[in-house]
Formats: C-alpha cells, sequence, structure tokens
C-alpha cells in the first residue's frame, strides 16, 4: 500500500470543518474497502491506456501488462466500458491543449506537493495539462452513486495548489481547471479559478484549520462531512447531537408541535443512519475483537433449507422416476434479465405496450429531493368536492 498524507487532499472537506477528527482517525486500524480496491485498479488501467497514447511506453509493453490485468477480478465490461469513456474524454483534452499551444506539458499520476499550506500534504493527480497559461487538474472517479462536482471541492483545489506549487512559476500560470470525470455515471464537472484567488484561499482558509487539525485541536462539528469518518461510531459530538432528538422520543407524537415534527423529519435520517453506525460498530467489537456487551449477546440468525448441490438433487430425484415436469418449474425471466438479453430496442417494439410501472409507495422525503410533489389524498378529496 501507498504512502498517505494525514491531512489528504480527499478528507480535505472533513478536516476543514471537523480539524480534531483527523489525529481521531489516526487511533483507528484503516481498512481498505472493496470499492476503494476497484477504484485503485480503474486508476491503473486508465494511466496504461494513456501512457501508450503519449508513447510512455510500447505497444509491446502495454499489451503485456493489459494481459496481466485482465486476470485481475475486478477486470470487467463495466470498468473497461468506464475507463474507455474516460481516456476519450482526457485524450480529447489533451488535443484541444496541443492544438492551441505548440508544446503543452502532459502528466500523468503526478505527485502533488501542497505542504506551503497543508503540512506534509500531498497527493496524485491522475492528470495534469499545463498549456496556454492554464494548469488543468484532471480526477478520474470510479463511482456510480452520488454524482461528484468539481465546485467549491476542497480536494480539487489542494490539487490544484500542489500544481501551482510546482509548476506555476515555470509556466507563468494565471488560472487552473479542475476537472472530474466520472465515467460510470455520465458525470464531467469543471471548475476554474485564478491563481490569486486559489492561493488566497489556501492562505486565509485551508492553512489555519490544517494547522488546527495538524495539532488535534479545533472544534468537532457534526455535518454530512462524517460519513467517511473513521470514528463516526463512536464521536462523543455526533452522539451528543443525535441524542437531542432522541429525546423527544418520550414525549407522544401529539404532544409534539409543529415545529418540533419538523425538526425530527429534518434529522431523521442522520439520527438512523448514527443509529446504523453505532449498531455495526457494536457487532464488529463483538464479532471480531470479543467485546462482551452486558444485555447483548451474538446469536445465530434464522436461516433457510436450501439445496448443498442442485445438480445433484435434480439427477437423484430423475434416477428415482420423477418427471422433469415434477421437479422443475418455468417461469419468465425477469424485466431487467429480458431486456438485456433481447436488446432495448426489440423489447421495446415486441412487448413494450405490456408493460406496467405501478405508482410507487408513497414516502414524505426533504424539499431538495428531485422527484416531483403529488397531491396528497385529502388535498384530492377537497378538490373533487368543490
Amino acid at each position: 500500500m501507498g504512502e498517505h498524507a494525514l491531512l489528504s487532499a480527499s478528507s480535505a472537506h472533513r478536516w476543514l470543518k471537523c480539524s480534531p477528527s483527523v489525529r481521531l482517525e489516526e487511533e483507528v486500524e484503516d481498512n481498505t474497502s472493496i470499492y476503494a480496491k476497484e477504484g485503485t485498479f480503474m486508476h491503473g488501467l486508465a494511466e496504461l491506456h494513456l501512457k501508450l497514447f503519449l508513447d510512455d511506453i510500447t505497444k509491446a509493453e502495454f499489451n503485456k501488462r493489459l494481459k496481466e490485468m485482465k486476470q485481475n477480478d475486478f477486470y470487467t465490461d463495466e470498468i473497461e466500458k468506464a475507463v474507455e469513456i474516460y481516456v476519450d474524454a482526457v485524450i480529447e483534452k489533451i488535443n484541444e491543449a496541443r492544438a492551441n499551444t505548440s508544446d503543452p506539458l502532459i502528466l500523468i499520476e503526478e505527485r502533488l506537493d501542497y505542504s506551503p499550506w497543508v503540512k506534509e500534504g500531498f497527493g496524485t493527480g491522475d492528470v495534469l495539462i499545463i498549456a496556454d497559461g492554464i494548469i488543468e487538474v484532471i480526477d478520474l472517479k470510479g463511482g456510480k452513486g452520488v454524482a461528484v462536482s468539481a465546485i467549491g471541492n476542497p480536494q480539487m483545489r489542494l490539487y490544484a495548489l500542489g500544481a501551482i506549487n510546482g509548476f506555476g512559476m515555470l509556466y507563468d500560470t494565471q488560472k487552473v481547471r479542475m476537472t472530474i470525470i466520472q465515467p460510470r455515471i455520465d458525470n464531467i464537472s469543471s471548475d476554474e479559478m485564478e491563481v490569486e484567488e486559489l492561493i488566497h484561499w489556501g492562505e486565509k482558509i485551508v492553512k489555519p484549520k490544517a494547522d488546527e487539525a495538524w495539532r488535534g485541536e479545533g472544534e468537532f462539528k457534526v455535518g454530512e462531512h462524517c460519513r467517511f469518518c473513521k470514528v463516526k461510531a463512536i464521536c462523543r459530538a455526533r452522539a451528543e447531537e443525535n441524542m437531542k432528538i432522541a429525546c423527544m422520543d418520550f414525549k407522544l407524537p401529539a404532544l409534539l408541535t409543529d415545529e418540533e415534527i419538523l425538526e425530527v423529519l429534518n434529522q431523521i435520517a442522520e439520527l438512523t443512519k448514527w443509529a446504523k453506525d453505532v449498531e455495526a460498530y457494536a457487532f464488529n467489537q463483538a464479532v471480531n475483537e470479543g467485546k462482551e456487551w452486558p444485555g447483548f449477546k451474538l446469536v445465530e440468525g434464522r436461516s433457510s433449507r436450501k439445496y448443498s448441490d442442485e445438480d445433484k438433487v435434480a439427477k437423484a430425484l430423475l434416477s428415482a422416476g420423477y418427471s422433469e415436469d415434477r421437479i422443475f418449474s418455468k417461469s419468465l425471466l425477469s424485466l431487467t434479465k429480458l431486456e438485456k438479453k433481447l436488446g432495448k430496442k426489440v423489447f421495446e417494439e415486441t412487448i413494450g405496450d405490456l408493460i406496467i410501472k405501478p405508482p410507487g409507495k408513497l414516502q414524505l422525503v426533504p424539499e431538495e429531493d428531485k422527484r416531483p410533489a403529488i397531491r396528497s389524498s385529502a388535498e384530492i378529496d377537497f378538490k373533487e368536492e368543490f
């Protein structure tokens, strides 16, 4: 595993808001998730393709390394397609820079040192394109859940500071462009800043917070940035914040004011996440560390019987004289599987008019949810009467 900065750019969104969390996280073992491993593989595959394009490796070396990578469990058609989309987008940007500048500097997987603003701070820029007074930092994101925006993104800004620190003076840079490419959900996002404005942000916003974080000082803050914090389950500040709402459980709902109900509604998602995080932590401690929690015990959950080997079961029944229609059942493939098998066009042409989508179960969600609001049954009844 490669080295990592204590105040990493990828966790900047957290330590800029909750500076003491960094030193607390040091006490927790770092376990690399399967998603992080998949992301590392994607970056390696993308780097290989871009090095071939830039003539940094020979075709023979490329084929040899690609053959090796294809043996990896993470190499799938989906990953291959995502990397292809990313590489095409980067190549387009490189060609554009070459068309506008005679000799642009193109760097792949470049170490970026932003330590003038963050003690021992460094990261890796997936691609750097320096041309025509602009440094562009490109970052590949392998996630397929939430779209990541480059606008106001502290990770990208720290990478840009590192690029300015390393190349800004040499290439008389006036502007930085920060681009995130997230190919699995067709998301490309860019943000631009004047170098002077970015350095001001580094001096006035980042440096004071980074110094606090390095010393383990500052105020604990609870928010969305807690999501990937390694101590989120046992953080006292987060517990106290959630317990303010949990205490309302002792009131009957009918006795709560509308304002109190709104407060609970606004916090219920975070409260639920916090409770699950605590439960997961306690379970992990019991299973892996032998921790005994007074009043609780580990038990086996309910399980269902299943065949140990379906082929052997079928063979045994057929040998015993049972016919296939008595031991096998036939059913249509699921919609998703059938559409994939037939192809979207044939699927739509053949049975499109036979597909229905029943209305979903009603949910009460925050206003920022992108789904359109529907009328309540009480509102419908009122309008129908009048």
